[in-house]
């Protein structure tokens, strides 16, 4: 175990004493689980807790997120288990790519299990490509635009136009490894794919990738997705689920298997 790794056990430990919480799952969910990170890379640990039985029976609203600062590389934050349920029963994407993390802290009980289980029924394929649509687009605009760029933030356009397509060619999440989007979804001939593959090298190997020259062949590539998934988008009919009883009885049994 390296020691970023007990450090990062230690800190979930420390936090179920302080917050008098316990933690049923955490994992990576930035720059290391997508496989591309930097040298100085920071360690993105997200986690879903679960309080004991009577925090729950309150009039009260009560803060339902915990996050700590930036320190010695390492952002850790995580959700209540009932805001996670509710998020989950919406497609939101950056929880179903923590439930699909490459890299997990920790996994106690099978809240997370159940999750995964599940993931088919509550995934929405029109909110999960406006979601990456809008990371893409954000992205784009504020980073690639001119005659020179940072050329590293290329991975974070090209990243979330890649989950569109796997949406739309497989029907299901994309899986976070930025390696398996481009193996399967860009043609391994292309000049596109060489490039992708020579930014990847050139980042895994610890350069900077700061300004340089902008890319036209990505650039272009991404335009026309960004069209072109846009039109996609909207001819997708809304997803339909009904998981809510479900939902209510994992919280139930989660709740009973954790604190009682």
């Amino acid at each position: 175990m390296t020691n970023m790794m007990m450090t990062i056990k230690e800190e979930l430990l420390r936090l179920e004493k302080e917050e008098h919480i316990k933690i049923v799952y955490a994992c990576e969910s930035g720059s290391r689980a997508w496989g591309f990170p930097s040298r100085d890379s920071d360690y993105d640990v997200r986690f879903i807790y679960i309080h004991p039985v009577d925090w729950y029976l309150s009039i009260f609203e009560k803060r339902d997120v915990i996050e700590r600062p930036i320190s010695d590389r390492l952002d850790i934050s995580g959700w209540d288990l009932r805001k996670t349920l509710n998020l989950f029963r919406k497609s939101n994407p950056p929880l179903m790519e923590w439930l699909g993390s490459p890299i997990r802290y920790l996994e106690a009980h099978d809240t997370a299990e159940r999750l995964r289980r599940l993931s088919e029924q509550a995934f929405s394929p029109k909110a999960s490509i406006y979601h990456y649509l809008h990371m893409a687009r954000g992205n784009y605009r504020t980073y690639l635009q001119g005659d020179s760029v940072r050329i590293k933030k290329y991975f974070y356009v090209l990243r979330p136009i890649l989950a569109c397509e796997w949406i739309l060619k497989y029907g299901a999440m994309p899986p976070m490894e930025f390696d398996i989007l481009v193996e399967r979804l860009v043609p391994e001939d292309s000049k596109l794919r060489a490039i992708i593959e020579e930014l990847l090298e050139r980042k895994k190997a610890g350069e900077e990738l700061d300004y340089e020259p902008k890319l036209a062949v990505v650039n272009d590539y991404i335009e026309r997705s960004l069209v072109s998934l846009e039109q996609s988008a909207a001819q997708m009919p809304p997803a339909k689920t009904d998981i809510d009883d479900k939902l209510d009885d994992l919280f139930r049994s989660s709740l009973r298997e954790v604190w009682m």
